[in-house]
């Protein structure tokens, strides 16, 4: 949980800024910033691993807290921008236009009127990160260090150190406990997770 809390929020917090500024901010170089965005979010994580170690360990945050929560924020940002970037395009750009004239800023057009708005496509982004931080296991075993380990490599670890007989029962009670924080999620939000889909969460 520690992994995941703030790992969901952050990621989620700057991927619906970013998705705002490229959708309703025109800037010089926007569409080419979401252009490398996108990019990075179909490139295979693997191929950073190597570098972000190199990086982590000259920075001091090799194997510790910060160091997993960074790297799901900078690998989940580039889908999340994505994905509000397709939410926040089918809203009408009038109430945009107006809170300018009315005097409005960046942030306080994006808090007061646009955050609101997003709800369904903050619960299919919650989702999608729930389910994929919390399920991870390279990027928990590489960068999590010893003390800080997710689920899904401790549960590895029940696994594949038991000697002797195997205690399938126990087992299957660590799996079942390992997948029982995404389940709850899904069957919480399942109905906010159509909405946000049926609202433009995956057009474009």
């Amino acid at each position: 949980m520690k992994i995941l809390i703030p790992s969901v929020i952050l990621s989620i917090l700057l991927g619906a800024i970013n998705g705002y500024a490229l959708s309703f901010w025109k800037v010089k170089g926007a569409n080419v910033l979401f252009a490398c965005l996108l990019m990075g979010s179909f490139i295979p994580y693997q191929v950073f691993i190597y570098p972000l170690v190199r990086f982590y360990a000259q920075a001091g945050i090799y194997g510790s807290l910060p160091g997993i929560v960074l790297t799901h924020i900078i690998f989940g940002m580039p889908v999340m921008t994505l994905l509000f970037r397709n939410y926040y395009i089918g809203l009408p750009v009038e109430l945009f236009k107006a809170a300018r004239i009315d005097g409005a800023g960046f942030w306080r057009i994006f808090f007061s009127i646009i955050l609101p708005m997003s709800v369904p496509i903050t619960i299919v982004a919650v989702i999608m990160q729930v389910t994929a931080i919390w399920n991870d296991f390279l990027l928990g075993l590489v960068f999590a260090g010893r003390d800080n380990l997710p689920m899904t490599v401790q549960l590895n670890n029940i696994v594949n150190t038991t000697t002797g007989e195997r205690a399938y029962n126990v087992n299957m009670a660590a799996t079942i406990l390992t997948s029982m924080v995404p389940l709850v999620v899904y069957l919480v939000s399942g109905r906010w997770f159509v909405r946000g889909i049926a609202s433009g969460a995956v057009k474009g």
